[in-house]
C-alpha cells in the first residue's frame, strides 16, 4: 500500500481523528521511520493521484483511476450520503491485486454548503457570475490547504459533491499556483470532458468498443470526419478546421486557468495580466483574419451593433456528459435578447452592455478612469492597456467594477444563452459560455473583433512611434529568409494531419482501457528562419523579434501599414549575442516563443512521464503550463498555388527591451510560450508593449509599411503552399496518400495500431 507523503508526517496525523489499536499506530510509525521514499517518488505518487482526481470526473473518488488503477481508500465520512450505507462493500469491492489501494488522511473538511448551490449535473461556466465566485471560493479552499496531504485529502472529499466542472477548473488552478504542486502536470482537458472536443454521436460507438472489446490491445481507433458540423454549402465552414482545433481550444482554456477572473489575491495578480488578455485575443483575430484570406474569404466582421441579427449559424454538434444535454445550437438571423434566468443569478439587459462598452470609450477619450473613492486614475501609455483589459475582462483586479460592468464576459453569456436567454425551455448555454469551447464559434471572432477596436482606440491615443524609438544604432539588419527542408527557398508547406485522442479517462461508467478517437487536423512541416545582421559595434545582446503576414489585402491590393499592421502574427521572439561585423542568425521554427511543442498538446502523461533530472525536479524542457499556441497551428494554412506573405524581422536592443529580472529562468516558470501567457512568477520579458512595433499608429508621413521600415527590420516574401494530402503515422508508409517530400513519423514508420493501443510520437521530422 502506498503511503500518502508519508515522509511529511507523523503517525498521530496520518491516522487523522480516527481511533486505531496501539499496534496499527506502531506499525504506521515502523513504516515512516523505515520509508527511504527519496524526492523522486514522491512528486511521481503525488503526480499519480492529481491524475486519479481528475479522471472520469463523474465517477466516484473510490473507484479505480489510472493505467494504475488507483483506489483511494477514503474514510467513511468522505463517502457521499448515496453510499455511505455501502462503506463495508465498496471498502472490498475494488481490492485487486491490479488495483493500487492509497490511503486518504482524514482531516476536518471544509464547510462547502455555499458550493451546492450549482447542481452536480448542471454546466459549468467562468463566464457566469455566480459560477465565477463559487469557484473562487473553491480555489481558496484548496490554496488554503496547509500542505499536498491536505490538498489531496480535501479534493478527495468534495470532488464527489460538487459541480464536476467546477471542480476540474478550481482544482487545477490550485494545482498550478500552490507552491507545493506547481511542479506537477496537467492532463489536458480532452482527456477529462472529450464531450466539449468530439462529435457526440463518436461516445456511442466509443462505448461499444469498451463494452464489446475489453481486450484494449484490439480496439480500432473512432474516424472522425473533418466536415461533422457542417458542410461547405456553409462558407464559414471552410474554417471549422481552424475554429474547432483540438489544440487551438485547449490553448484558450488553459490560458484562462493560468489568468482566472478570481480567487486568492496572489493567484490573480499576474504581471500585466490586463494587457496579455488584450494582446493574445488580438492575435488570435490577426490570426483568424490571415486564415480567412487563405480561404478567399474577408477579414471578420466586428460585431458592432448588439441588436442586429446575427448572420453566421453554428451547430456545435457536441453532448455534455455531465449535464446529458445536446449544446445548442443557433440558426441564422438569431438575435441577442435581455437574460433573466432565476436559476444562474443571471438578470441583465442588452442595453446594459452598450452603456458598459459607451462607458469604456468615453474613459479612453478622457483618458482617465473614475474610481469608486471619487479620484480618477490616468490611461498612461505604458499602463493604460493594462488597466483597460482588467476592466473589459472583470476580474479582481478591476478597478471599478460598479461602473464600467462586465460587458465582455455577459457578452459571452448574452450569445450562449440567445436559443433561451429566460430559461423557459430549461436549455443552458451553448459553446459561447465555456472557456473550453467559445473559440468553435464563428460568433466569438465577431465578439473580440469588437472588443479588440476598444483597445485600438486606446493605443490611437497614444504617441506614435519615433524612428528614435525603433531604430537600433549601429546595427541593419540585411537579410531575412525561411528554408523548409528539400523545399524551394522562401516556401512554407502545410498539410493534414492525423492524430488521435484517448476518449476513455473521460467515459465514466465504462469499461477500463483506451478508447482512441483520430481526428485530422492541420500541420506544416519544420522550417528554419535565417536572419543576417551588420553590427558595426562591439560584441553585445540583442533582441529579435519576427511576424508574418499576408502580403495583400483580401482584395489583392498593397496595404495601408495602417490596416497591415493589424494582420501580423507574432512567430517568434529570442535573445542573440552579435559580434562584430556580419551576423547569420538561424532560428528552428520548434523554438518559437509563441508555441508549445507539439507533442505536449497531444500528450498523455501516463504514458509519456516527464523525465527527472535526479534532484526531484521536472527537467528544464519540461516544465511548461501547459499554456501556449499549439506548435502545428503557428502557420495558416496558405493556398495550393502558394499564398504571398511578407516574413518581418527586427532586431532591438537587449538591454533596453528585455526584463532583467527575467535574465535567470528560474525552474519551472513556464518559458515555452511566454510571449502569450508570460513567465510563472516574474516579470513579463519583453519590457515593450505587447505587440511592438505594431501596437501603434506609424509616425508621420508613413503610408505603407516598406516606409515604416528602419535600418534594424526587414521584410522578405514568402509563399505558404498548403497540400491537400492527409500523413497518417498510424498508417504503413505504403498505405500513405501521394505526397511530395512527405514528412515521417518522428520515430521512424509506426505500426499499424500503436503498442498498448496509444498514440506514438507523431511530430513529423522535417530533416
Amino acid at each position: 500500500m502506498l503511503l500518502l507523503l508519508c515522509h511529511s508526517r507523523g503517525p498521530s496525523q496520518l491516522v487523522g481523528n480516527n481511533r486505531t489499536s496501539k499496534m496499527l499506530l506502531l506499525a504506521v510509525a515502523a513504516a515512516v521511520l523505515t520509508a527511504t521514499v527519496d524526492a523522486q517518488q514522491r512528486g511521481v505518487k503525488l503526480q499519480d493521484l492529481t491524475l486519479s482526481l481528475l479522471e472520469r470526473p463523474t465517477e466516484p473518488v473510490f473507484m479505480p483511476k489510472g493505467d494504475k488503477g488507483i483506489v483511494l481508500d477514503v474514510p467513511q465520512n468522505y463517502l457521499t450520503d448515496k453510499y455511505r450505507p455501502q462503506a463495508s462493500v465498496l471498502k472490498n469491492r475494488f481490492k485487486e491485486t491490479d488495483n493500487t489501494q492509497v490511503a486518504v488522511k482524514g482531516i476536518t473538511v471544509p464547510d462547502i454548503s455555499a458550493l451546492l448551490v450549482l447542481p452536480r449535473r448542471a454546466t459549468f461556466s467562468t463566464f457566469v457570475p455566480l459560477h465565477r465566485q463559487l469557484a473562487a471560493r473553491l480555489i481558496a479552499i484548496f490554496i488554503g490547504m496547509r500542505n499536498a496531504e491536505d490538498f489531496v485529502s480535501a479534493a478527495a472529499y468534495i470532488r464527489d459533491r460538487v459541480n464536476p466542472g467546477l471542480f476540474v477548473y478550481a482544482f487545477s488552478v490550485a494545482v498550478l499556483h500552490r507552491p507545493d504542486t506547481r511542479d506537477l502536470h496537467l492532463p489536458p482537458l480532452s482527456e477529462m470532458f472529450p464531450d466539449k472536443f468530439v462529435d457526440g454521436g463518436v461516445f456511442v460507438r466509443a462505448r461499444e468498443e469498451a463494452n464489446v472489446l475489453l481486450d484494449e490491445t484490439v480496439r480500432s481507433p473512432i474516424e472522425i470526419p473533418m466536415d461533422y458540423t457542417a458542410t461547405n454549402l456553409e462558407l464559414e465552414h471552410r474554417l471549422a478546421y481552424f475554429r474547432e482545433d483540438l489544440g487551438i481550444n485547449l490553448h484558450h482554456w488553459h490560458w484562462h486557468l493560468i489568468y482566472p477572473f478570481e480567487g486568492p489575491r496572489e493567484v490573480v495578480a499576474k504581471d500585466r495580466r490586463g494587457e496579455l488578455f488584450y494582446y493574445m485575443h488580438q492575435q488570435i483575430i490577426a490570426r483568424y483574419d490571415f486564415e480567412r484570406m487563405c480561404n478567399k474569404l474577408p477579414r471578420v466582421k466586428r460585431l458592432q451593433n448588439l441588436n442586429d441579427p446575427i448572420e453566421e449559424a453554428y451547430f456545435p454538434k457536441l453532448t455534455s456528459q455531465v449535464a446529458s444535454r445536446n449544446w445548442a445550437g443557433r440558426p441564422s438571423g438569431a438575435v441577442l435578447r435581455d437574460v433573466n434566468r432565476e436559476a444562474d443569478q443571471l438578470k441583465f439587459d442588452i442595453a446594459e452592455l452598450q452603456r458598459w462598452r459607451d462607458r469604456i470609450f468615453e474613459a479612453i477619450h478622457k483618458g482617465r478612469i473614475d474610481l469608486p473613492n471619487g479620484t480618477t486614475m490616468a490611461l498612461t501609455e505604458r499602463d493604460g492597456i493594462d488597466v483597460l483589459g482588467n476592466l473589459i475582462e472583470p476580474s479582481d483586479l478591476s478597478p471599478n467594477r460598479q461602473l464600467y460592468g462586465n460587458m465582455h464576459n455577459l457578452l459571452h453569456v448574452a450569445v450562449s444563452l440567445v436559443h433561451d436567454p429566460d430559461q423557459r425551455h430549461l436549455e443552458t448555454f451553448s459553446v459561447m459560455g465555456d472557456s473550453a469551447t467559445a473559440m468553435r464559434d464563428p460568433v466569438f471572432y465577431r465578439v473580440h473583433s469588437m472588443v479588440n477596436d476598444i483597445f485600438t482606440e486606446h493605443k490611437n491615443t497614444l504617441p506614435r512611434y519615433t524612428v528614435q524609438q525603433l531604430d537600433f544604432p549601429g546595427v541593419r539588419v540585411v537579410g531575412v529568409s525561411v528554408q523548409t527542408p528539400s523545399a524551394e527557398a522562401n516556401v512554407l508547406e502545410t498539410f493534414w494531419q492525423k492524430n488521435v485522442v484517448d476518449l476513455s479517462r473521460g467515459m465514466d461508467f465504462n469499461p477500463r482501457g483506451s478508447v482512441l478517437a483520430k481526428f485530422t487536423h492541420l500541420n506544416h512541416r519544420d522550417f528554419q528562419v535565417t536572419v543576417t545582421v551588420e553590427n558595426q559595434g562591439q560584441a553585445r545582446q540583442a533582441l529579435v523579434r519576427l511576424f508574418l503576414a499576408p502580403k495583400f489585402d483580401e482584395r489583392g491590393q498593397q496595404w495601408s501599414f495602417v490596416d497591415q499592421r493589424n494582420v501580423f502574427i507574432e512567430l517568434d521572439k529570442f535573445i542573440v549575442n552579435l559580434k562584430p561585423k556580419r551576423n547569420v542568425i538561424t532560428r528552428e521554427s520548434r523554438m518559437s516563443s509563441v508555441t508549445i511543442p507539439f507533442e505536449r498538446t497531444f500528450r498523455d502523461l501516463e504514458l509519456n512521464r516527464p523525465p527527472t533530472n535526479g534532484s526531484g525536479t521536472v527537467q528544464d524542457e519540461f516544465n511548461f503550463c501547459g499554456c501556449g499556441w499549439p506548435q502545428h497551428m503557428l502557420i495558416p494554412k496558405g493556398s495550393p498555388e502558394g499564398y504571398p506573405s511578407v516574413i518581418f524581422a527586427m532586431v532591438s536592443d537587449y538591454t533596453t527591451d528585455w526584463d532583467q529580472s527575467a535574465a535567470n529562468r528560474k525552474p519551472g516558470a513556464c518559458w515555452d510560450a511566454a510571449s502569450y501567457c508570460g513567465i510563472r512568477d516574474q516579470a513579463y520579458p519583453d519590457r515593450r508593449a505587447m505587440g511592438y512595433p505594431f501596437d501603434r499608429l506609424p509616425r508621420p508621413g508613413v503610408v505603407n509599411t516598406e516606409q515604416f521600415l528602419t535600418p534594424n527590420m526587414i521584410m522578405g516574401d514568402v509563399l505558404i503552399r498548403f497540400r491537400d494530402t492527409v500523413f497518417d503515422p498510424f498508417l504503413p508508409q505504403q498505405q500513405q496518400q501521394p505526397q511530395p517530400q512527405r514528412p515521417q513519423a518522428a520515430q521512424g514508420r509506426p505500426p499499424n495500431r500503436p503498442q498498448n493501443n496509444r498514440p506514438p510520437n507523431n511530430r513529423p521530422n522535417q530533416g
